[in-house]
């Protein structure tokens, strides 16, 4: 009797995602090998990694990202239907020197995307694996959206954050889902967190000076009866975690995988890509956690 299949779904996250290269890690050392992945926004671009083979080599850039790296990394471009063309990502993906092609991965691999159009979500099972990761992570308000085959894609995380679906279809007899937003059926934003956040002043820096002095002129600066008021990246990645988390609690109800990771960093923003480390050892942590439900995977089959 052959062995069951096993789906492994990266969800989004923003910076969060980062701990998925340590659940990947604790996984492997279990003995747990996918034979298909699925992403979407940073599992995708994680997942990329670890289906090419280069994830030592994200795993090391991301633990060398300081505030400095991050503000390189932005390219600021307010035409093109966000603040951040993410160029240099995709520039640095190119150079891992991974297969180009998703059908010449060893593991099968798909990517979630949104279709602006229609607003339906895309899966990307084919074609240029660079282009599958960009179209995943393009976070409304923050990254611009990416044309493939005449249909302009963002973040997968508005239809699908945690594919458990797409491993299901893919033929996944198991799925093993990793949730880098499991704190954020909390809190979802704290006017105590402390202010200014350094990687929006990065991206605030970053601006021309027309749209920066625009912006100073009409986001919430200091503080409204002595609280401090949301700014502008407070606003939108709180809307946007706001509303994936209700997706994803809609998703998991009708199609639950067989074990959740729960990933929790209490404190994180979906910007904050200079604690790689914190997310890595989190992701290590839960997998830890679940380590009973995972060594009884093969009763699933």
């Amino acid at each position: 009797m052959s062995r069951p299949k096993i789906g492994l779904a990266l969800g989004s996250g923003g910076a969060r995602g980062w701990a998925h290269i340590g659940v990947l890690r604790a996984l492997n050392e279990r003995g747990i090998v996918p034979d298909y992945v699925a992403g979407c926004s940073m599992g995708a671009l994680v997942g990329a990694a670890y289906v090419g083979g280069r994830l030592d080599e994200l795993e090391e850039w991301a633990l060398s990202i300081t505030h400095r790296k991050m503000a390189s990394l932005i390219d600021v471009n307010v035409l093109s239907g966000g603040l951040i063309e993410a160029k240099n990502v995709v520039r640095f993906f190119e150079n891992l020197g991974m297969p180009q092609q998703i059908e010449d991965l060893s593991i099968p691999f798909a990517t979630v995307a949104t279709d602006m159009r229609s607003g339906r979500e895309v899966w990307i099972r084919d074609g240029s694996v660079i282009d599958a990761m960009r179209a995943s992570i393009a976070l409304p308000g923050i990254i611009s959206p990416v044309l493939r085959n005449d249909r302009w894609l963002i973040d997968g995380g508005l239809t699908n954050p945690l594919p458990v679906s797409v491993c299901r279809a893919m033929g996944a007899d198991i799925v093993i889902a990793v949730n880098p937003e499991a704190k954020k059926y909390s809190v979802m934003w704290s006017q105590d967190e402390e202010e200014p956040n350094e990687t929006w002043q990065s991206i605030k820096a970053s601006l021309p000076f027309a749209v920066r002095t625009a912006y100073d002129a009409v986001s919430g600066v200091g503080k409204v009866q002595g609280v401090r008021a949301p700014n502008y990246f407070d606003v939108v990645a709180t809307s946007i975690d706001v509303m994936i988390t209700q997706i994803r609690r809609s998703r998991l109800i009708g199609d639950p995988p067989h074990v959740l990771l729960d990933v929790n960093l209490e404190d994180f923003t979906i910007l904050e890509f200079n604690r790689a480390k914190e997310a890595i050892d989190e992701g290590r942590a839960c997998v830890e956690r679940m380590d009973d439900a995972l060594s009884n995977l093969s009763r699933y089959g």
